[in-house]
């Protein structure tokens, strides 16, 4: 299964939520693009969700972003499902509602990695 890790680029990605998939045991389990792990990778999200490469996406939005919406509205287009993931303390976009098929917060690194494990045991 290929994953798809898509946040807003005004959170710590690169030293908190990328590491802390990279580090979990689902790491071992998925196949995770981590849009913004590499410099020399660029993805064309819409072109990548076109090809069929992608079987879900895991959305953090625990901050409004433009560029993510439009991501997840062409997750959306191609039929991919979207779980969303938010921060207890934080208020997400409403819109999120409209396009992820489930709608999740959580309160830590160590609970949000449990609660995409969960996802991922019930689901696949």
């Amino acid at each position: 299964m290929t994953i798809y890790i898509s946040h807003p680029t005004t959170i710590d990605y690169k030293n908190d939520l990328y590491p802390l998939i990279r580090s979990s045991e689902l790491n071992s389990r998925y196949e995770f693009i981590l849009p913004h792990e590499s410099s020399s990778e660029q993805y064309n999200t819409k072109e990548l969700f076109a090809s069929g490469i992608c079987d879900l996406v895991i959305a953090e939005c625990s901050a409004a972003s433009t560029g993510q919406g439009i991501e997840l509205g062409w997750a959306n287009v191609f039929k991919i499902p979207i779980i969303a993931f938010y921060r207890k303390d934080l208020k997400p976009s409403g819109a999120i509602k409209v396009v992820a098929n489930q709608v999740k917060d959580y309160s830590d690194r160590v609970d949000l990695i449990v609660k995409i494990s969960i996802y991922l045991q019930n689901t696949v």
